[in-house]
């Protein structure tokens, strides 16, 4: 047992121990931060288990191994504690209901084959596949105008039936 004056001399020597302490606790953790709070813990549990310190050994490789302890039993905690599947569901947000968007595909493709064949075309080639004006139109063997009044006004059926879906 270490008797009163033997512990502040102990305590004392475990302070200048610190930087040694923090340049050990950076082989377990990258961050400063993570590094310091096992510094700390190595600290309070050497200050309050001081007394099984047997005189003779080397505290410095005494707090190592207190520090190397702590690190492996939070890393050993962790673990076991870790949350289950890396697909959580409560960490998805709300699903939105796929039968609203599965009725509004029919609806538009009813719409879609609702209309005269000349608008089906020019909005099959220019909204859908990206085709210019220029090159629809020559497709459709028609000016480039009409090409434009036909998209538009097939825009304007949809829009009439569906509404502005941005809103």
């Amino acid at each position: 047992m270490i008797t009163p004056s033997r512990t502040k001399r102990v305590q004392a020597e475990i302070v200048e121990f610190i930087p040694a302490l923090r340049a050990f606790a950076r082989r377990f953790h990258r961050s400063t931060s993570d590094a310091d709070d096992l510094v700390q813990e190595t600290l309070l549990k050497a200050l309050a288990n001081i007394d099984r310190f047997e005189e003779g050994t080397k505290l410095k490789s005494w707090l190592f191994t207190i520090m190397r302890n702590a690190f492996c039993t939070r890393f050993a905690t962790t673990r076991r504690e870790a949350p289950g599947i890396a697909e959580c569901v409560s960490d998805k947000r709300i699903a939105l209901p796929a039968q609203e968007w599965t009725v509004l595909v029919q609806d538009v493709e009813r719409a879609y084959e609702g209309m005269p064949a000349h608008y089906r075309d020019v909005l099959d080639a220019v909204a859908i596949h990206g085709q210019s004006y220029e090159d629809t139109a020559l497709d459709l063997n028609c000016a480039v105008g009409t090409v434009k009044s036909r998209l538009s006004r097939a825009r304007h059926q949809l829009i009439e039936r569906f509404g502005d879906l941005d809103d």
